[in-house]
């Protein structure tokens, strides 16, 4: 089946309620995992969705190079109690991926068409998943509306400078001077190597690490076009740092109640970009998880027992 068949056909089943269940088989009606899509800017943009949308909302965003896979197996264990949303960006997972010529890839943008995504799906509040790259997007939708925003849970998510440390080094270089010698390790970072290295650096336990991982996202990473859509964004992270300023006065203002979940053995976002937030927030609760960058992967079911017990806390 070509792509723009595939994608009709699962529009078609999202117009029918978007849940489907092998023959002889049953799941509850809470847990049971939607896949969507909806049109924003013409993108379509994929999500999944489970839960009762009359309890609270709670909002996944995803990081790099992944997509709202990362959450595959946290959304069944929040969807009992909440409504459970997690979007794939323009580029990443099984969202439509225009060129570079056609779309604007930068996190200012992709915080906009995420913003016309809540809007669309009636999201008007939430709790904010931030990881990764979900950070810098969900932080944008947090300072434009802070009134949306009933909590946060912060896992391996950036917005201080002591979180860029020598890792970062590479993208300096690029964000100062755009040429095939800044190019090129960067183009390192797009891999099947560097894309398995993500997973499964600082994990206790390597083995465990399913390779579904890096057999979902890498094949989207090796799309014709998907190298300029990474660099253009590895190029845009730039445009964060300059903005941690106003999203810590967010935190200092608004004081959202905010959980830290932090893979402590991560060298792309260390713990030193963890240990910041206490200082704004009055109320963080803040746990320190031995694993890696994606630490979901290996923590999942503790990530999932704390957000329930500090969701029930929080968000009525």
């Amino acid at each position: 089946m070509n792509k723009r068949k595939a994608i009709g056909w699962i529009a078609t089943l999202s117009v029918l309620g978007g849940i489907t269940t092998l023959a002889g088989g049953s799941a509850s009606a809470q847990t049971q995992t939607a896949h969507r899509y909806v049109s924003i800017e013409g993108v379509n943009v994929f999500y999944r969705e489970a839960g009762n949308p009359e309890r609270p909302t709670v909002l996944l965003l995803h990081g790099f190079p992944t997509s709202s896979h990362m959450f595959r197996n946290l959304i069944p264990q929040l969807a009992e109690r909440y409504h459970v949303v997690a979007p794939d960006y323009p580029g990443y997972g099984n969202s439509d991926a225009p060129p570079v010529t056609e779309f604007t890839y930068t996190f200012d943008h992709m915080a906009e068409v995420i913003e016309q995504f809540t809007e669309a799906v009636n999201l008007d509040r939430y709790s904010l998943y931030l990881m990764d790259y979900g950070a810098p997007i969900g932080f944008r939708l947090a300072t434009d509306h802070p009134e949306r925003v009933q909590a946060l849970i912060i896992q391996n998510g950036n917005a201080y400078e002591e979180g860029l440390t020598d890792f970062w080094d590479p993208l300096r270089a690029y964000w100062a001077e755009q040429r095939e010698e800044t190019e090129a390790p960067l183009r390192g970072l797009l891999t099947r190597d560097a894309t398995y290295w993500q997973y499964t650096h600082g994990t206790r336990e390597p083995t465990h690490i399913s390779p579904d991982n890096w057999n979902v996202d890498q094949p989207l990473l090796d799309r014709e076009g998907n190298q300029a859509i990474q660099l253009a964004m590895f190029l845009s992270y730039g445009s964060n740092p300059p903005l941690y300023p106003a999203w810590q006065a967010y935190l200092r203002t608004e004081q959202p109640p905010t959980l830290i979940v932090w893979g402590k053995n991560d060298v792309i976002f260390p713990v030193s970009g963890a240990e910041p937030y206490r200082r704004d927030l009055k109320e963080v609760e803040f746990h320190l998880l031995d694993t890696g960058h994606f630490a979901l992967e290996e923590e999942g079911d503790t990530i999932a027992r704390l957000m329930r017990k500090f969701l029930k806390r929080h968000v009525k």
